[in-house]
């Protein structure tokens, strides 16, 4: 049998590494327009802020090391037509502009997402990064080190994450933001307390602008120098990071006939097969099932393309395995101030029609004479009419993601708040108050929810 993958980050390599433990006669090939292979792109904040200082340690296995095991790695090829009637992809090398039909038994796509690129005059600057790929890491890095003031546009998950790391290289931080409020994936007043939060702890280090798009950059043969506003505002900056969301690459799948989902990425069942028997989609180009609403959601996190890459790999190579889909669950930290959520928000609740009830506390994350103690608040939300749990919002300088994950289990499982009431959470001193604040919460909901 001969396997084809194209891509090679999180979902790809996953897939290559699951296909040949289950097929060790087979033929695999990967190709991917990248210079590097399964990588943690996840990580290229953290290498941007100085938490280490060899990119190498992003790396999870070498093209080598896949060589080894007979997986044939292609760096810089680039899938331009898949034609499922001859089962054969065309394949560009990029670095010696050649073109070559290869064949397929299966196909598994792990094309990914690339970043938003919003209509901004003069977006192609030098100086103007996105936060993608290893070599995008290293030149921010980079410059960032040369650099004293930073603008970044948008205000999303890496958005907020590359705050703290040029904040953390001493760069003075500007953030805009288009809509209302940032960190748009939370409720409204979640997000605010988010920004009031982050404003606190800012020490005039880093700004944050809502409701700010901006139109224009300007500046010379060294790159950019200035950002301007819709408003009217002009900032100098030596350097700017686009933030400003991602698209999932479907393009060569689409122009192939296989079914685009109704979120704009690839649709597949959870085989995680297309609507071509013999071809499989993983990872950020896929949509996946919101498992609490039983509907379709994208959410491009390496924790689903990897779980995704494995289950794509063991169904082309024969086997049965099931996808069933996320919770939508997310976490982030930007310096002290960790924000973390599952399930539905009351707005999204409201979307699909539920009758959402909630209660938000603040409560410390450990009892208060312990030397570490900090705030965290809650927000947890159920269904009026039947009581389902349906959804955490954690967000503070405390353990706010330990909760969260306690109560994805319980979405998992169908839980009633009454049940989840019933949950025997550990305590200890330097873990949890004597009832922990998720359990307060969840006294407080049940008792909305009876009186109501």
């Amino acid at each position: 049998m001969k396997i084809v993958i194209l891509g090679g980050v999180a979902a790809g390599a996953k897939a290559a590494a699951k296909a040949r433990r289950m097929l060790p006669d087979a033929v695999i090939d990967l190709y991917t327009d990248d210079t590097h292979i399964s990588y943690s792109a996840c990580g290229l904040p953290y290498y941007i802020e100085g938490n280490f200082e060899d990119y190498r340690m992003l790396l999870v296995r070498s093209p080598e090391e896949f060589e080894a095991s007979n997986v044939h790695i292609h760096l810089r090829h680039r899938a331009e037509k898949i034609i499922p009637c001859c089962k054969q992809v065309l394949i560009h090398d990029l670095d010696n502009n050649k073109a070559a039909l290869v064949d397929y038994d299966k196909l598994i796509i792990a094309t990914g997402a690339r970043p938003a690129i919003p209509p901004i005059k003069n977006i192609n600057l030098k100086n103007i990064f996105t936060v993608r790929k290893i070599e995008d890491g290293i030149a921010i890095k980079e410059k960032a080190l040369q650099s004293k003031k930073a603008v970044i546009i948008g205000g999303g998950y890496i958005g907020i994450e590359m705050v703290e790391a040029l904040v953390k290289q001493n760069l003075h931080v500007t953030l805009f933001e288009y809509s209302d409020y940032i960190m748009r994936h939370f409720d409204p007043d979640m997000s605010n307390l988010i920004f009031e939060q982050l404003m606190s702890i800012s020490d005039g280090r880093f700004e944050i602008y809502t409701s700010e798009l901006v139109t224009e950059f300007s500046g010379d043969i060294n790159g950019v120098n200035t950002v301007r506003t819709g408003s009217g505002k002009s900032l100098e900056t030596d350097m700017v990071i686009i933030a400003a969301g991602a698209v999932p690459n479907v393009e060569i799948a689409r122009e192939a006939g296989i079914a685009i989902g109704v979120t704009g990425a690839i649709k597949v069942n959870e085989n995680m097969q297309t609507n071509f028997e013999d071809i499989y989609a993983c990872g950020d180009c896929v949509e996946e099932n919101l498992i609490i609403s039983n509907t379709k959601i994208w959410m491009p996190l390496g924790s689903n393309a990897n779980k995704e890459g494995r289950t794509a790999a063991i169904n082309a190579c024969g086997g049965e395995d099931k996808f069933h889909g996320v919770l939508g669950s997310a976490v982030t930290r930007c310096l002290s101030l960790t924000m973390s959520l599952t399930g539905l928000t009351v707005e999204k609740a409201e979307k699909l029609g539920y009758e959402p009830v909630f209660v938000k506390v603040t409560k410390n994350d450990k009892v208060g004479y312990m030397p570490d103690v900090n705030n965290i608040t809650l927000k947890l939300t159920a269904d009026k009419k039947t009581g389902l749990l349906l959804g955490c919002q954690a967000v503070g300088a405390g353990d706010a993601d330990k909760r969260v994950n306690i109560v994805t289990s319980a979405l998992l499982s169908g839980m009633t708040v009454d049940d989840f009431f019933k949950n025997d959470i550990t305590y200890a001193p330097p873990y949890s108050p004597t009832i922990d604040p998720l359990l307060n919460a969840a006294q407080m909901l049940s008792a909305q929810i009876a009186h109501e």
